[in-house]
């Protein structure tokens, strides 16, 4: 079933790579991905794959039955949304919409879904069980689309046994993935820190109550979180990337706003560090006479993936690729919110190789030259596959 995978996979590139880059040319921001799921329904449609929409708001789930249905159900996980970032690359297939970039490579991921659904049910009397296609949205916004989708019982209907997922890796080469048991990725919280001050004229630096010192003063503070307080074996990220206030040089304004992530792979220090973060803010801002209110929305557990099913899939994409192809992978404190379907049921997140000869399309994801080798999709679409149709006999 290897080479009717992988004949398969080649014969359909051309329209794999149309699919790509009709999404990649048409990105939509988390939770507003409309068309993109019309496009993708579309395709299942003309597959004649049986889908639900609607998901969560613009999610779609799919259901492709081999031999035996009932016997044992494995789900395939991609996302649908684009990031706010305004696209530099100059190709053919670049974004239209202003603004909007898919810059993650959600778009290969449910281009890599799509072939994948195309593949296998074209071979369905080649395998037994079932494989649930799931086309989530909003997995670049909290509370994260997986949550969402979760809550409305995705795994349900017919019952999960374990879900997959791959992401691309532009620090691998096209043709190579990635796996790591265990632990992978950590939970990520947003932060948000209002000081509030006594605004005035600048000249009159007395007469008010600086906000702008006061935050400064806040951000330098919070740095003792990590290197002072967090544990020395537990790694850990607070950064932040927004401060807002003000409108011109000479007026000092009433507040200034702090945004950022506190990330970490220990949930017992990540209670801590959320009391810690808002006691050192409040007491800072208050020594300058200021206050500071301080929110942090628990965001994306920490990302594990299940030793046993990780081990097999690693496996089993050695054989369909070679051993030569396969890395392991180090932690990162990146996050995901497929983090939420491997708290769930066994869940194997891995990675997509997708830079050519480490030379090309080596730019990192969150970032507005981000693109890949599309030959790329040719090992995601078929390692998934035999992944996926293994998994379905156990792990």
């Amino acid at each position: 079933m290897i080479e009717a995978i992988k004949q398969a996979a080649l014969k359909g590139f051309p329209l794999w790579q149309e699919i790509r880059r009709y999404l990649h040319s048409h990105p939509e921001l988390s939770f507003e991905e409309t068309q993109t799921a019309a496009y993708v329904s579309t395709w299942l449609s003309e597959w004649c794959i049986p889908q639900q929409q609607g998901v969560a708001g613009t999610g779609i789930v799919a259901l492709l039955e081999g031999k035996n249905p009932g016997k044992r159900c494995i789900a395939i996980r991609s996302e649908l949304d684009a990031l706010p970032i305004t696209e530099q690359n100059k190709v053919p297939y670049k974004s239209l919409n202003e603004g909007v970039m898919h810059a993650c490579g959600h778009d290969v991921h449910t281009t890599c879904l799509l072939a994948t659904a195309k593949v296998l049910q074209d071979l369905r009397q080649e395998w037994e069980g079932t494989i649930k296609l799931i086309f989530q949205p909003g997995e670049e916004k909290h509370p994260g689309g997986g949550s969402l989708m979760l809550a409305e019982g995705v795994l349900e209907n017919p019952r999960v046994d374990a879900v997959l997922a791959l992401h691309v890796y532009p620090h691998l080469p096209s043709g190579m993935v990635g796996f790591r048991e265990g632990q992978y990725m950590a939970s990520a919280d947003e932060v948000y820190i209002t000081v509030k001050g006594k605004g005035g004229h600048a000249a009159l630096p007395h007469t008010t109550i600086d906000p702008v010192t006061a935050a400064a003063q806040v951000l330098v503070a919070l740095q003792q979180v990590v290197s002072r307080k967090a544990p020395a074996a537990v790694p850990s990220v607070l950064s932040f990337g927004k401060i807002a206030g003000g409108h011109v040089g000479n007026v000092i304004p009433d507040e200034v706003v702090l945004e950022g992530t506190f990330r970490t792979m220990d949930e017992t220090w990540r209670a801590q560090a959320h009391t810690l973060i808002a006691q050192i803010a409040t007491q800072t801002a208050a020594a300058f006479g200021a206050t500071a209110m301080v929110h942090i929305p628990k965001g994306y557990p920490s990302l594990i993936n299940n030793p046993a099913l990780t081990r097999q899939a690693r496996a089993w994409a050695g054989e369909f690729l070679g051993q030569e192809k396969i890395q392991t992978l180090d932690l990162r404190m990146t996050a995901d919110d497929f983090a939420y379907y491997s708290q769930a049921v066994p869940g194997c997140y891995f990675r997509l190789g997708t830079n050519k000869n480490g030379e090309q399309f080596t730019a990192s994801v969150h970032n507005a030259h981000f693109d890949i080798d599309e030959t790329a999709m040719l090992t995601g679409i078929g390692a998934m596959s035999w992944i996926a149709v293994n998994a379905l006999k156990g792990f």
